[in-house]
């Protein structure tokens, strides 16, 4: 079917998330060997590292596994590995299109799968502390991908 990639900042928060989140999805609806999916950050500062304690508290209390998710830094090949890069907010979009360059990607946020979002940028809870909105935020997103993946409207 397709790969998809998550990107945030330093990928031990919101990306992970959305990987464990989205993975779980596909489990569910048994469509894992059709998506391929992965998380990265634009910065290298976590790399090697779990997800956040506050992460793994969420996904932890919801059941959604996260193990083998270590952090790591989004690479131009990712750009060209993977049929569409969703991000979690226009700093990690404006670094994405800079890494791109000339190249063309499909690149969406991560709120264009939320009906009727509020906001384009999913708060980062490892300044905002608040890992539950970024749950409830991330959840919806991933459920309307989901959506539009099943609906074949993407891939």
């Amino acid at each position: 079917m397709g790969s998809i990639l998550f990107v945030c900042h330093g990928n031990i928060c919101r990306s992970p998330m959305a990987e464990a989140i989205f993975r779980d999805l596909l489990h569910q609806h048994n469509l894992s060997k059709k998506v391929q999916i992965d998380s990265a950050g634009i910065g290298n500062w976590h790399e090697g590292n779990p997800p956040h304690q506050g992460t793994c508290k969420v996904l932890s209390s919801r059941k959604i596994p996260y193990e083998n998710i270590v952090a790591r830094q989004v690479t131009k090949e990712d750009l060209k590995n993977f049929d569409l890069i969703i991000v979690m907010d226009s700093r990690n979009h404006k670094a994405i299109k800079e890494l791109a360059g000339d190249n063309d990607i499909n690149i969406q946020y991560l709120t264009n799968f939320i009906t009727g979002a509020e906001y384009t940028d999913i708060p980062d809870p490892y300044y905002t502390g608040d890992f539950e909105k970024a749950y409830e935020l991330i959840s919806t997103g991933c459920k309307g991908l989901l959506k539009k993946i099943i609906s074949k409207e993407i891939f």
